[in-house]
């Protein structure tokens, strides 16, 4: 074999052993409900200064799933995993993490915010009935683009349930949320 075949060849396979141990990684080191209930607030007010009508957008929410810094990494085949919080007229009422796996033409890795609104009663009971959730098939979710100078308007949004992912840092460029799945975790020994 030729050596920059070869060298090449071993890179991949060294990018592709990062990326499966730092999957092991943020499985292991889970959160604290504290920890997870101060990055949601952290979330929550970036979001509310950096967009224009985010307040009052979620003010009208029956419930809004924070998921603060996502992480995904793909070599061909992905992984995607977050911990975060499910808030109901401003409190947590419960733990959930995301979890995600893809496969195809990918290389790289992201962290990224995701905000999810309910916008009905019927679909925040129906996420919170679920043992888990997943994105597509429980329920479909409409991501909303909220670039620059877009103002959020609750007016012109009907969906039963909106997400918003938004502070994306990384190499990828994957905001899809469909396969995802939202699992409820048992936060009450923190």
């Amino acid at each position: 074999m030729k050596k920059p075949l070869r060298k090449g060849i071993l890179g991949l396979a060294a990018l592709f052993g990062l990326i499966v141990a730092l999957a092991g990684v943020q499985t292991v080191s889970a959160a604290t409900a504290k920890e997870i209930d101060t990055s949601v607030d952290v979330t929550l007010e970036r979001f509310y200064r950096d967009v224009e009508g985010a307040r009052e957008f979620t003010a009208t929410a029956k419930g809004l799933l924070v998921m603060p810094g996502v992480k995904k990494a793909a070599f061909v085949v992905g992984g995607e995993y977050g911990e975060g919080a499910l808030r109901v007229k401003g409190r947590t009422v419960d733990y959930y993490n995301i979890v995600a796996a893809s496969y195809g033409l990918q290389i790289g890795a992201q962290s990224k915010d995701m905000i999810i609104a309910f916008m009905t009663e019927e679909a925040l009971a129906k996420f919170r009935a679920g043992q888990g959730w997943e994105a597509g098939v429980d329920g479909n979710i409409a991501i909303i683009d909220i670039g620059a100078g877009h103002r959020l308007d609750s007016t012109t949004v009907k969906d039963p349930i909106v997400a918003f992912v938004f502070d994306v840092k990384g190499l990828m460029a994957d905001v899809s949320l469909r396969g995802s799945k939202f699992t409820k975790l048992d936060k009450s020994k923190d």
